[in-house]
């Protein structure tokens, strides 16, 4: 069955664009298999935008662009697949793609049979072009029959940009996974308005229909086809990528991975994080406190406090996992460090309850017993901490 966990792998656009071709699609086959991303779960290999020729065949079909991919794309499949990899391509609901290429609308079903033909086992569907007249729901719809028409199991990656609440029908018409925002791009500011546009909707995620909070940016420091404003830290891409772990989202890697700092590769695949984030549940994270945080006022002016708020910068965030375990999340969205607080009576941990907590960081180490009444870690501007917890009795 497809998409029983948030689906893993990589895909060509963050970094690439239309700069793609099938020396590149097998080079990264090559990487995610040789450097392990392959066995820590990154299972598929997504093609985006820009693969055709700007006009379908005679015969109604997309035509790959031969300069681009002159073996065609059932050779890049085949070799994705031999590498033990699932293959992944991009079209569009609109009567274009975003770049100007042919896109399926009216043509869902010959489309669909033509992927399948190839060996095509994620399809990215996405909204561009779309004719006014057009009915949103029912052209993701009839893109779902098409491809359930075909007799093979495809992965339907629905891009529609968050219209008409997708959290709401996705599941219904068949979709594996389901984008909620408009693009990330490859700065602090991107990536923190998308994760808190969604935290109120992961309710509606989960087995077998993903919220999708778009591709990861992680590692790309700047480069590549999404690389506007300024260049993301460690800390802030640690931030990112324990986010869409902890939301139980995707987790669509974008960066060149043949360039990738050892740090990055790293991150991505944590172990502590990927299983958080592939936990057999698959419960999303509750809001456990969403608020300001108080930081020095560097240059106060007269009758100004030396201290000041920054509003909707203090998260803490509770993910229930199997096992009677359970994440415990606090992120500093402020650029200033300063304490997270939370009360363990807003855990569901009251005083009087008799149990306390056994806390791991996951990225230290560090471990703190039978924690009690309150928690309230300093965390630096821009970044988070991450705790795996079990409850002890007293």
């Amino acid at each position: 069955m497809i998409a029983q966990r948030p689906p893993m792998g990589w895909n060509s656009w963050n970094t690439f664009g239309w700069k793609i071709n099938d020396e590149l699609i097998r080079q990264m086959a090559d990487y995610m298999v040789a450097e392990g991303y392959r066995d820590a779960g990154y299972e598929y290999l997504v093609i985006d935008d820009c693969w055709s020729l700007k006009q379908r065949g005679a015969d109604g079909r997309i035509v790959p662009d031969p300069e681009k991919f002159p073996h065609g794309m059932k050779a890049v499949a085949d070799y994705v697949h031999s590498k033990g990899l699932k293959f992944g391509m991009y079209s569009c609901a609109g009567a274009r793609t975003c770049a100007g290429y042919p896109g399926s609308y009216d043509h869902e079903f010959v489309d669909a049979q033509t992927f399948a033909d190839w060996g095509v086992d994620f399809l990215k569907y996405d909204y561009c072009n779309f004719p006014a007249s057009g009915d949103c729901k029912a052209r993701y719809l009839t893109m779902s029959m098409a491809l359930k028409a075909t007799g093979r199991e495809i992965l339907f990656s629905a891009c529609n940009w968050g219209q008409q609440d997708p959290g709401t029908w996705m599941r219904q018409i068949g979709a594996h996974m389901y984008r909620s925002t408009g693009d990330i791009f490859d700065n602090f500011r991107s990536f923190t308005d998308i994760a808190k546009s969604q935290l109120d909707k992961l309710c509606m995620s989960g087995p077998c229909c993903f919220n999708d909070m778009d591709m990861l940016t992680v590692g790309m420091c700047g480069n590549g086809n999404v690389g506007i404003g300024k260049v993301c830290t460690y800390e802030e891409y640690r931030l990112q990528f324990t986010l869409w772990c902890l939301c139980g989202v995707p987790l669509m890697m974008g960066a060149d991975l043949r360039k990738l700092a050892p740090e990055y590769k790293a991150l991505m695949q944590h172990p502590d994080l990927l299983r958080i984030n592939q936990d057999i549940e698959c419960r999303a994270p509750y809001v456990v406190r969403r608020d300001s945080v108080c930081v020095g006022n560097p240059d106060p002016q007269p009758g100004e406090p030396h201290w000041k708020h920054i509003p909707d910068s203090a998260f803490v965030l509770l993910r229930c996992l199997s096992d009677n375990e359970f994440a415990l999340f606090f992120a500093n969205t402020a650029d200033q460090g300063a304490e997270v607080h939370v009360e363990l009576a807003d855990l569901g941990l009251p005083a009087t309850g008799g149990v306390r907590l056994q806390m791991r960081d996951v990225f230290t180490g560090e471990v703190h017993e039978k924690v009690a009444d309150s928690f309230h870690p300093h965390i630096e501007g821009h970044d988070c901490k991450m705790y795996l917890c079990r409850l002890e009795k007293e």
